[in-house]
């Protein structure tokens, strides 16, 4: 029986109609039984349909977002398809779906909920026109629903897995068919016990295919990139960037947790924990080797840089001239976990806990309001973290130039700063 193997392709590798004729050309030679395709939605899709959640939230009009999104993708396919192509009917249900889920009352409270109902769309649309796409130039392939396999407690908007369920889901729905027929399916989703729509956290696409990896006992896992492999810098920022031909499960998990964009940070445990080996690749340079993640003795040499924008400053000072201890400390982060907040740098003081996060909507307004009566709280928005790792003998000022410095602290292995960008008078 052939290997079993993944393949994920982010929004990025399907952004519009020559993207995905790109990808339908890597897998022109590739393409087999026992392989699962998880895809991401198209661009910023992602993005779009949260703009539409927080304009109905706020009681704004949002009729020409979503007209937006619809034509968008309705584009892309006139340019994929002949007319009369299934895919417009297929789509053209799917937005209806969509909108009628969106005739639904919004508030706070069921904020989590609505979105996990919603957010979703992105993928069900790219995976449908990807396939209907492979299957045109005749890459015969399935398209399933991950909700229907990838089963997840109800913490919605960053649900956890339940993995018993979904390998014994993966191994009656996905194994027979596979052993036909390459499966297309989506990054990102599943449902809980109720068959509700749950979300992984944002860019779980890759945790997706994590996921199928280990409930399939596959034989590897590629990730398709718009770079080509594991940088120790994003190529955006910095212009003299190392590739990693090879980096082990712990130094890449580390990357991960510290914020590099390149993996999400749950996709790398169930991988090691199987010893499945982890590929990123380009799209745009197919043939090339790219960097792959294993057991290894190898050890990364040279400083990783990793930069987190959005981020969230906030210090809660203690009122009463006491000290902090342990009680405050598990005060905070007892909210912290109510809320689903990830601590990013953490620096306490005698007097004074400070926090840096991502910046999520409402949670922060939340947290405010749950500890204000014990501390003073101050706050600062709009701020980058960046981690240096392995940082050996390099002068950390030229990373500052034009910066202003809010919290700093290092390791001997771990340099972070918590910094925001001077305003010029």
């Amino acid at each position: 029986m052939a290997k079993m193997v993944v393949y994920k392709f982010g929004g990025a590798s399907v952004k519009d109609a020559d993207a995905i004729k790109n990808l339908a050309e890597i897998l022109r030679n590739r393409l087999r039984r026992n392989m699962v395709i998880v895809v991401s939605a198209m661009g910023k899709t992602t993005n779009a349909l949260e703009s539409i959640l927080e304009l109905k939230l706020s009681g704004n009009d949002y009729s020409l977002n979503s007209a937006k999104i619809k034509e968008f993708h309705f584009q892309i396919c006139s340019e994929l398809f002949p007319n009369g192509h299934r895919i417009f009917l297929l789509l053209e249900n799917l937005f209806i779906a969509l909108e009628k889920r969106l005739e639904f009352d919004l508030n706070k409270e069921i904020y989590d909920e609505y979105y996990d109902s919603v957010i979703g769309y992105g993928e069900l649309l790219s995976s449908r026109i990807v396939m209907e796409y492979l299957c045109l130039e005749g890459m015969i392939t399935l398209w399933k629903d991950a909700r229907e396999f990838i089963k997840t407690n109800s913490d919605f908007r960053f649900a956890k897995i339940n993995w018993s369920l979904t390998k014994a889901f993966c191994q009656s729905q996905l194994r027979p068919l596979l052993e036909t027929y390459p499966i297309v399916t989506q990054g990102f989703i599943g449902s809980n016990e109720q068959n509700l729509p749950t979300t992984l956290g944002r860019e779980g696409s890759d945790f997706s295919a994590a996921i199928l990896a280990t409930s399939l006992n596959a034989q590897s896992v590629t990730i398709w990139k718009d770079v080509p492999g594991v940088l120790n810098a994003d190529p955006k920022r910095y212009s003299d960037t190392v590739l990693f031909q090879e980096i082990g499960y712990e130094e890449a998990a580390e990357m991960t947790y510290y914020g590099a964009s390149v993996i999400h940070p749950k996709t790398i445990k169930p991988l090691a924990i199987a010893g499945i080996p982890l590929f990123v690749k380009s799209f745009l340079k197919p043939d090339s080797d790219g960097t792959k993640i294993h057991q290894t003795e190898h050890t990364v040499q040279v400083p990783t840089y990793i930069v987190k924008e959005k981020q969230l400053l906030v210090s809660f000072k203690v009122t009463d001239f006491t000290f902090i201890e342990e009680k405050q400390i598990h005060q905070v982060y007892e909210q912290l976990r109510a809320l689903k907040l990830r601590v990013n740098m953490l620096q306490i003081s005698a007097i004074s806990i400070s926090l840096v996060m991502d910046s999520q909507l409402f949670m922060l307004e939340k947290l405010l309001t749950n500890l204000k009566p014990f501390f003073e709280i101050r706050y600062n928005e709009g701020l980058e973290l960046l981690t240096i790792l392995h940082p050996g003998q390099i002068s950390i000022a030229e990373h500052l130039e034009g910066y202003e410095v809010l919290l700093e602290q290092s390791t001997r292995n771990t340099i972070q700063v918590v910094r925001r960008k001077k305003v010029e008078n």
